[in-house]
């Protein structure tokens, strides 16, 4: 496992750079402004990514979110654990994965909600002949047709949201490095960072396929700032207040001990 421990230091002196963690944010939407302009402009040719059948899209990006849990869950639990054992805090840290589920949630509901009034069903992809009958996308669709709404883009907020919330869920690791843990949970921990930093690079990609190949900018510019607001409300604001779930632990173990 000593090729682990080699990747896993060379992300951790990564992240911990003060520069990487705040220019990142921005990544996306300098992405999705810059992308959306070369699609207008027809600049990137068509590929294997341009189609949204490619597995990446089929097979991770449309479960994103079950990707990012998945992985995020069980790190969570035992990068946390390693600073303290207290149920209270453990459950506090956990209701950060409630919090994150409740904003992909509500936001995507609330794309669907606006596509939905904002749409009217074309019985022709020309969107020439309206069909009144059907009043939501779910049921244009389910009769063959074509809806056409202000549809925000739900691709560029998760990808940008589930990238942003690892990168926080993970910081504890500069710490754990140096701390003394047993071999099982050092590996598992280890190979989850890893795991969990491939997940990353791969949303990054996608959200960089979104922006050159699909949506309007509008869409796409819209769908990354919620995905930024909701990082930036909870991680910049919210969690910084006492009645919330915390910031992930930003102290070595031994350094909490003697700071308590």
């Amino acid at each position: 496992m000593a090729a682990v421990d080699v990747i896993v230091d060379k992300l951790v002196t990564l992240w911990m750079k003060q520069a990487v963690r705040q220019l990142f944010p921005w990544t996306f939407l300098v992405i999705s402004v810059f992308g959306s302009v070369l699609k207008d402009l027809e600049l990137v040719p068509q590929t294997y990514f341009s189609s949204s059948r490619n597995a990446l899209n089929v097979y991770f990006v449309k479960v994103s979110w079950g990707w990012t849990l998945l992985l995020l869950t069980p790190f969570l639990l035992l990068s946390n654990s390693s600073f303290s054992r207290s149920v209270l805090f453990l459950s506090r840290r956990l209701l950060s994965l409630a919090v994150a589920t409740a904003v992909w949630y509500i936001c995507t509901e609330t794309f669907f909600y606006i596509e939905d009034k904002t749409g009217s069903c074309f019985e022709t992809k020309t969107m020439d002949v309206i069909n009144k009958e059907f009043t939501s996308k779910a049921s244009c669709r389910q009769a063959g047709f074509h809806w056409q709404g202000y549809d925000i883009s739900g691709h560029s907020f998760i990808l940008a949201y589930s990238a942003l919330f690892i990168m926080e869920e993970t910081a504890p690791m500069a710490y754990l490095k140096t701390a003394s843990l047993s071999a099982l949970p050092r590996m598992v921990l280890n190979l989850l960072y890893v795991a969990l930093n491939l997940i990353v690079i791969i949303w990054v990609w996608m959200f960089a396929c979104t922006s050159v190949y699909f949506h309007d900018m509008d869409h796409k510019v819209l769908g990354t700032i919620c995905g930024l607001l909701g990082w930036y409300l909870t991680y910049r604001v919210w969690y910084l207040k006492p009645l919330s779930p915390g910031l992930p632990p930003q102290r070595h173990p031994k350094e909490q001990k003697q700071h308590a």
